[in-house]
């Protein structure tokens, strides 16, 4: 994780199909277990900030992802989002 979290400070100088472009794939990363173990909780957290910062396909796999989940895994991947998104 911390080599993504590099990128975060220039976030703000990237424009936004960029930004969701890279959350989007951070999604991917933990939906999937490329490079790291699968989590669903942390995937569904980058898919909801990338859809948020407008990835329309983050917000479909957000979705299907969700139906897998527990409400709790759900209340919490919405936490960390919210809590990513005042921080950043």
């Amino acid at each position: 994780m911390a080599r993504f979290e590099m990128f975060e400070a220039g976030f703000g100088a990237m424009g936004a199909t960029a930004q969701a472009d890279i959350l989007f794939e951070l999604g991917m990363m933990y939906a999937t277990g490329r490079d790291c173990e699968a989590d669903l909780v942390t995937a569904h957290k980058w898919f909801n900030i990338a859809a948020i910062k407008g990835s329309d396909r983050a917000a479909e796999l957000r979705s299907e992802l969700s139906a897998t989940m527990s409400k709790q895994e759900i209340a919490r991947a919405l936490r960390e989002a919210r809590e990513w998104m005042t921080m950043h």
